[in-house]
């Protein structure tokens, strides 16, 4: 006979495992990653992905110049579950990380370093003071690369971290100089003048990537431009207006722009209460649209005199007002299609030297200024400094107290506006003048303000025909039908995959309408352009002047020296002796001195990291599919980087290859704090990875960006991470309980799936249904949608339904119950299964609970793909069968919570529910459940027909009803149910029946089997 008072908790199949509940996350990772560096990840995950088809991450590489920040680590993070992801779907999938170590950036931190030292800034043109300049930028970057790849490593970002890539490595610029190369072969390199964005802090010109707009207050001025000639003889004492937020480009005015689209008129003043400008009997064309606007503005009152066609402005002929200063050349009228009427005057200041539309304008238009005797030389009007030149007369070094400044060093605004505004007022030229704040651009380094500059600059042609190497190797030759370059880049965007679908259009848009892209900058510190002008015609080359030199032998000169010892191979020769000679004499060529812009750096780098089997033999035999290939390469980087290395990358990879570089491009959005607020220092409201990482561990901050939808910009902030802490915390705990119980699960215990109960086959059922979601949405890149199933499935359809069902089987039933088994087999799928989905995800979390399950010291989920999901698991007649018991289950849940609230129970145990079905097709469907077992009560009684009035109800489950009623008997000692104590077994008469079997059966194991 058994002691009443035995304590039964030892014979009880509780969860054991030795993994925590709490994670420790700051703690347990640091050990994984040790782990994982002993077993060398990387290179076994080559290993078991032999034969696969790549998929490979090429890495967009981050700036080398300071700590990580948390838009870094979304960007890794997300890249690292691509690379895991694509690995266990069955891919080779590679991620070799990079860097990008050229640009200003780093100069100026080693001039920042010059300064405090109080070291004079490098004279540039000295081999060797530059090339120690370039020395101290190297050790810079080197430096900041190593704490970022400690800082990449910590988040878990797995990837070939002993052998990444970088712009400045000897190989790259070697390859660089030599892609650059491959441009000036296939002619589209070219020297040209153009306006570009410069910022005279920097001293460089700047690419759009390099530009961001803040608001700026600029001086306006309205301007009258003199009627020179005109077939219109109303018009003739008359004056054109144009509008300017830029009066310092009045200098370098030398057109002026309307459209045929907009209505001008003849306007003469009538009256003026102004202080400087029109006065009585003024005549100025407007447009209609804008002319009491202008009349306001210059406080005036005027009439209308005679509407002005476009046949009459095609003819008219200006003078530039300061032409008493020396501008006294014709001003011509375009007609563009750039005007519009919304703002202004509907005439544009047209000075091709400081806009790109004006530059365009005038390009287009060099027959009818050939016709009309005009030169087209566009003016240098403002030095790399801000300051006027020659080229612009009464400003520039004649002028007394010298030349007139637009942007100081500091970017601070000049005397330049001042001065023009002072000597229009003199010509009675100025019809108004007023203040504007509005957008402008501004260096996103040094956060000033830009000009619109015309300075010597190397570009490569958007819209030149051009021999390039076709997808099958062969060189296209159609003569008058070879493309251009924006034409292939645009062909391109078609046949590459945008994830979100909407950047095509953005990057289209983009290529569509973007200038010539300038490639050269006017610093010390990148690869150069290693390329040779010539300085006068030279016949026995082929060659005239200014024709860049053309050479293989050159060429790999230039190569072989930049392996050997990067681009300071260039610099240390002033001249290019070593290089020209013996096939060219040195004294023949110019040898270019300016940099290659970064943005064609980072755009090259598949070509030495995708295409190098040397330095990265791992990659070697990559065939992408555009190729005819098994193959796939993706970049993933912010949306930002539409305009700047998808860009970039896209043109430089069309040029020499006539193909995009890439088959899928991902694009995320930035974060911000949790109000939605732009993240600053000065706000105080910025999120360290470190700081999570320290506190939290990495798997939370890797769970906050799977959980976000990055398509859109991220929040975050102490709330956010509690919330998604929390989430964790339940993760980890429904994945504890799994491996709990399978402590006492034994493979020969494997039950097939056809004698397993409903139960079981639900939750196969189930599982095989999220597998494909999961794995369609891991194929779809769709995270968000993978962390809320996931969720919701362990959380509910696992934690709250099944596994609370079947605790007390897995507990309390004999060893030998077939129930207990197939419980048993279907969590060790559940745990094969959803670790690894979550592998990707939480890498940390998930190899420690894999580890607990499949211990070894070298097994890893990591190495694992994901499992196959049986098509015989899916049963949906049995899925809508189990909805119906659900909502059944439901109403019953519902009414034991209205009766612990009464305190009339306190577990559900104690409960004894009537259910009343009213509904007989739900009764003959759920009839042959066993709710007591479903609903977790000691018994329940299935009733067909309507309940009692006073019985529990549901709204959103018709037809159910639940009357709550205590259980019966005597509660068992070791599992809790009540039972009839006439039923028990005499040896127990303190347990249920089905508790004395199992006790039997412990009791008869050998000592210490249990």
């Amino acid at each position: 006979m058994t002691d009443k008072a035995r304590d039964y908790s030892e014979t009880l199949f509780l969860p054991q495992t030795d993994f925590p509940m709490r994670g420790g996350l700051p703690q347990k990772e640091p050990e994984l990653l040790a782990r994982w560096a002993k077993l060398k990840m990387y290179d076994r995950l080559r290993d078991v992905a032999k034969e696969r088809p790549r998929y490979i991450l090429h890495d967009g590489p981050p700036y080398a110049n300071g700590n990580i920040h948390i838009g870094h680590a979304l960007n890794k993070v997300l890249k690292d579950v691509v690379t895991r992801s694509q690995q266990m779907l069955g891919h080779d999938s590679n991620y070799v990380p990079g860097w990008d170590c050229h640009g200003l950036p780093i100069e100026w931190k080693v001039e920042e370093e010059y300064r405090a030292k109080g070291k004079a800034k490098p004279d540039f043109s000295d081999p060797i003071a530059i090339n120690a300049f370039r020395a101290e930028c190297r050790a810079f970057a080197t430096h900041w690369l190593n704490v970022q790849r400690e800082e990449f490593k910590r988040l878990g970002v797995e990837g070939d971290w002993d052998h990444p890539y970088s712009t400045m490595d000897f190989a790259s610029e070697a390859v660089i100089a030599r892609e650059i190369m491959k441009f000036a072969e296939n002619g589209l390199l070219y020297r040209g003048s153009k306006p570009v964005m410069w910022s005279v802090v920097e001293k460089t010109a700047l690419a759009e990537a390099e530009v961001e707009y803040e608001d700026y207050q600029s001086d306006m001025v309205w301007v009258a431009f003199p009627v020179k000639q005109t077939a219109n003889d109303a018009l003739k004492q008359a004056a054109i207006v144009i509008w300017t937020t830029t009066p310092w480009t009045i200098p370098g005015n030398r057109a002026i722009s309307y459209s045929s689209r907009i209505a001008y008129a003849l306007y003469e003043v009538e009256s003026a209460t102004n202080d400087f400008g029109p006065q009585k009997g003024a005549r100025y064309i407007i447009a209609e649209k804008l002319a009491q606007e202008v009349a306001d503005k210059a406080k005036i009152v005027f009439r209308k005199v005679a509407d002005v066609t476009a046949d009459d402005l095609a003819h008219v002929t200006c003078a530039h007002p300061l032409q008493a200063l020396g501008y006294t050349f014709d001003v011509p009228l375009f007609d563009g299609d750039h005007v519009t009427d919304d703002a202004g005057t509907g005439f544009v200041h047209t000075a091709p030297g400081h806009g790109r539309e004006d530059f365009d304008i005038w390009m287009a238009s060099g027959k009818m200024l050939a016709g009309r005797g005009i030169n087209p030389r566009i003016p240098y009007t403002v030095d790399e400094d801000g300051f006027y030149t020659n080229d612009a007369p009464g400003f520039g070094p004649d002028r007394e107290g010298g030349a007139a400044r637009v942007i100081t060093d500091k970017g601070a605004k000049g005397d330049a506006n001042d001065a023009v505004i002072k000597a229009l007022i003199e010509a009675n030229a100025l019809v108004a003048r007023g203040r504007l704040k509005h957008q402008y651009p501004h260096s996103w380094r040094s956060k000033k303000p830009v000009i619109f500059r015309n300075t010597p600059q190397w570009f490569i042609a958007m819209d030149q025909p051009f021999d390039y190497a076709g997808k099958g190797g062969a060189t296209s030759r159609a003569g008058s039908n070879q493309p251009t370059l924006r034409d292939v880049a645009l062909a391109s965007i078609k046949e590459t995959q945008w994830v979100p679908a909407a950047g095509e259009n953005r990057i289209n848009g983009m290529i569509a309408n973007r200038p010539d892209w300038v490639v050269s900058r006017q610093r010390a510190w990148g690869t150069p352009i290693s390329v040779f002008v010539a300085k006068r015609d030279l016949p026995q080359h082929g060659l005239k002047e200014k024709d860049v030199l053309r050479d293989a032998r050159v060429n790999q000169r230039i190569y072989d020296a930049f392996l050997a010892e990067g681009g300071d191979a260039w610099f240390a020769d002033k001249s290019g002796a070593r290089f020209l000679q013996p096939d060219f004499d040195p004294a023949d060529f110019e040898k270019v001195t300016d940099v290659i812009d970064v943005w064609f750096d980072s755009g090259s780098t598949h070509a030495f990291t995708l295409e190098d089997p040397v330095a990265f033999p791992q990659l070697a035999g990559t065939k992408r599919k555009v190729d005819g290939g098994n193959d796939t390469v993706m970049y993933l980087e912010g949306s930002d980087q539409h305009r700047g290395w998808f860009h970039s990358s896209l043109l430089e990879s069309c040029g020499t290859r006539g193909r995009a570089p890439f088959d899928v491009v991902l694009t995320h959005g930035f974060v911000l704090d949790e109000n939605g607020r732009k993240m600053s220092k000065s706000l105080g409201n910025t999120t360290a990875p470190q700081d999570i990482i320290k506190t939290s561990g990495a798997d939370i901050l890797r769970m906050w960006v799977c959980a976000s939808d990055y398509a859109d910009d991220l929040r975050i902030g102490p709330e956010i991470l509690k919330g998604t802490a929390e989430t964790y915390r339940k993760l980890r705990n429904t994945i504890r309980w799994m491996l709990g119980s399978l402590a006492h699960f034994r493979p020969e215990d494997r039950v097939a799936v056809d004698t397993m109960p409903e139960l079981e086959r639900l939750m196969l059922h189930r599982l095989a249904e999220v597998g494909e979601q999961v794995e369609q949405a891991y194929r779809d890149f769709d995270y968000k949608r993978i962390f809320a199933t996931l969720a919701a499935f362990m959380n509910i359809d696992l934690s709250a339904f099944y596994f609370d069902i079947r605790k007390d089987t897995l507990y309390c039933d004999p060893i030998s119950s077939v129930t207990r088994k197939a419980a048993l087999t279907v969590i060790d799928r559940l745990f094969e299964h959803t670790v690894r989905w979550l592998a990707p995800m939480l890498c940390f979390t998930a190899d420690e609970a894999w580890i607990a399950r499949h211990p070894g010291d070298t097994n890893s989920v990591h190495l694992e793909t994901f499992a196959e999901l049986p098509a015989g698991w899916r049963n949906d007649g049995l899925a809508e069968k189990w909805r119906k018991v659900r909502s059944v289950r439901r109403v019953v849940t519902g009414a034991l919570e209205l009766e612990r609230a009464q305190k009339r129970i306190g577990s559900s145990l104690e409960a004894a529910p009537a259910i009343h079905i009213a509904d007989a097709e739900l009764f003959a469907a759920v009839s042959d459940i066993d709710f007591a077992e479903v609903c977790i009560t000691s018994a329940a009684t299935l009733v067909s027909g309507e309940g009692p009035a006073d019985a529990f109800r549901m709204p959103e489950v018709p037809g159910v009803s639940v009357v709550s009623q205590r259980a019966d008997g005597q509660k068992c000692a070791r599992s809790w149910r009540y039972f009839d104590p006439a039923t028990a077994d005499a040896a127990y008469p303190d347990i249920t029946p089905r508790d004395a079997v199992a006790m039997r059966e412990w009791e008869a194991l050998p000592k210490g089997a249990e």
